[in-house]
């Protein structure tokens, strides 16, 4: 299927690695111009190379950090300054610490927040106030899984990933009058770099090995598997796409039909203790223990 963007302008944060890069690929191989913003300007710019080279279309690399508030208002003016304009802006920078209450500082929760959260706020008040003028364009949050299915050890993820979908509803009703389309897509594990961190967190805070925790995510998943970042970037780009004319404030879930509550059963060894009583004097069933 054609998806109607041949020519569109985007911009993608956290376009270097992970989900943010598998977007920024397609929508090359969809002949749009691209700038990927990121942190890190060595893999920034050799992720920029391997996409251009691969596609033939202008991928233009901007090192900013979506956490400080300075740097993230001169990337995206810098950003439309080089692109000529704006149609599609996807918000892939993000990262939230694994753990449960008691293992988790202030300082995690505010770092969560800030990037998660205001990132993504930072990113839509860049571009909107453009998009509303020409009349058109198309934003998608890359958020989680986390906000409408909350677990005890990703509690810091599912906060701010709520505050996005409640944000993304808001700017959809606001926004959609002139013209923008602004979607949100949670994914539930994906195979990146950042997965890798939060199995390591599910096994520090069950007590058990990574590759313990790994089979206890398995369990969760109904295809048994976890989800490739490709994967993830086809239903970003469709949302961004004309294809996707009428949807707008949607809230699409990309996680196989994760079943989170095998998260908090299997392998228990939470701040109450592998075999203590739960609160209000609840078990673990014996078939979860099984698991």
């Amino acid at each position: 299927m054609d998806l109607g963007l041949a020519g569109a302008k985007a911009i993608v944060t956290g376009g270097s690695k992970g989900i943010g890069r598998a977007t920024a690929e397609l929508l090359a191989q969809e002949l749009c111009d691209v700038v990927i913003i990121a942190r890190t300007q060595d893999l920034l710019e050799s992720t920029a190379r391997e996409i251009a080279s691969a596609t033939g279309q202008v991928v233009i690399p901007i090192a900013a950090d979506m956490s400080q508030g300075d740097q993230a208002e001169r990337a995206f003016d810098a950003a439309v300054s080089e692109l000529g304009g704006i149609d599609i802006m996807v918000a892939c920078a993000g990262r939230s610490p694994g753990g449960q209450l008691e293992t988790l500082t202030e300082e995690h929760w505010m770092s969560s927040l800030n990037l998660k959260f205001m990132g993504h706020l930072r990113a839509c008040r860049a571009v909107l106030p453009q998009m509303r003028q020409q009349g058109s364009g198309s934003i998608v949050l890359v958020v989680g899984n986390d906000g409408p299915k909350p677990t005890s050890w990703e509690i810091t993820a599912g906060v701010a990933n709520a505050a996005d979908i409640n944000l993304a509803s808001a700017l959809a009703e606001q926004y959609g009058r002139y013209g923008v389309h602004i979607n949100t897509v949670n994914p539930g594990p994906v195979a990146t770099e950042r997965w890798d961190g939060l199995e390591k967190a599910l096994a520090r805070d069950k007590g058990i090995s990574q590759a313990d925790a790994h089979e206890i995510a398995l369990g969760s998943l109904p295809f048994r598997r976890i989800c490739e970042a490709s994967e993830v970037a086809n239903v970003v780009v469709f949302l961004a796409s004309p294809r996707a004319s009428y949807v707008n404030g949607a809230h699409v879930l990309v996680d196989g039909a994760q079943q989170k509550g095998l998260l908090e059963l299997s392998h228990v060894a939470d701040g109450f203790g592998a075999e203590s009583p739960r609160p209000n004097g609840l078990q673990v069933p014996a078939e979860a223990k099984a698991k």
